[in-house]
């Protein structure tokens, strides 16, 4: 299973042979997911009841909040992911926030994910931080979360987020390397575009540059499709980039980057 875009926010399923839908899924493991046993994968993810989870995660929201919950059921999940954060920021308070964040399901600690989001009067500095373990999280999902949650953030303070960011690009974890370059990307996925990064890719060079060659295909991945973002609108831009960084002897990594970073307006 994977997801596309729709309108450019909610992810949704493509479809996939028969058999291995959310409806699909054995009563007895959706009942393990919804008391907050973790998914082993996008269709499992996609299948959590969020009422059901939050009741057993969070049994102090109260019922209003509970209800609230279930009548969003059949919203985009970015949306439900969202509202999570805010019933519980607007019940149980901030101070869930650790409790969330530590929880065993991939689901609700992408509704802390939301949290840190969410969060009001928090710097840009203060909820990099917050969402830093988040970013680091060992499931696929939180890790999209954590991006797609200060996303919004990030980008109203572009000169702020590149600048306490860069040190991220130095990360002995890939998952962090890569948080520093998918966080920011121009067009991004499920997400608004961000206009300043489509005018001016350069804003972003400190992030960039010092991932030309990183080790994890990860990262490389993330960065090629950066600057692929960025060749939609700026492609000489894109290919005077690609220029440098092949200059010379280029790492593998770095070739690799490159070639798919031109997919779409060749060298």
């Amino acid at each position: 299973m994977t997801m596309r875009k729709t309108n450019g926010k909610d992810p949704a399923p493509v479809a996939k042979p028969a058999g291995r839908g959310v409806k699909d899924i054995a009563p007895t493991r959706l009942a393990q997911l919804n008391a907050g046993e973790p998914a082993a994968t996008l269709t499992e993810c996609l299948a959590v009841d969020f009422a059901a989870l939050m009741r057993a995660a969070a049994p102090q929201v109260g019922a209003q909040g509970l209800a609230l919950m279930q009548a969003q059921a059949g919203a985009g999940i970015s949306r439900r992911m969202a509202l999570a954060a805010r019933i519980l920021l607007d019940g149980p308070g901030p101070q869930a926030l650790a409790a969330m964040r530590a929880h065993a399901s991939d689901t609700v600690r992408g509704w802390a994910c939301f949290m840190v989001g969410a969060l009001p009067g928090v710097s840009v500095a203060q909820r990099l931080d917050l969402i830093r373990p988040l970013a680091d999280d060992p499931h696929f999902g939180v890790r999209e979360w954590a991006w797609l949650a200060v996303r919004p953030h990030l980008a109203a303070d572009l000169e702020t987020a590149v600048k306490r960011l860069r040190p991220w690009t130095k990360e002995p974890s890939e998952r962090l390397r890569r948080f520093a370059s998918e966080s920011l990307r121009p067009r991004g996925v499920w997400c608004a575009h961000i206009g300043a990064l489509k005018a001016d890719p350069a804003i972003a060079l400190p992030l960039l540059d010092p991932l030309r060659a990183d080790p994890a295909a990860y990262v490389q991945d993330s960065v090629a499709n950066w600057l692929n973002d960025a060749s939609k609108d700026q492609p000489d831009w894109v290919r005077q980039v690609c220029a440098r960084w092949l200059a010379g002897n280029p790492a593998a990594a770095t070739e690799r980057i490159c070639k798919r970073a031109l997919r779409s307006i060749g060298a």
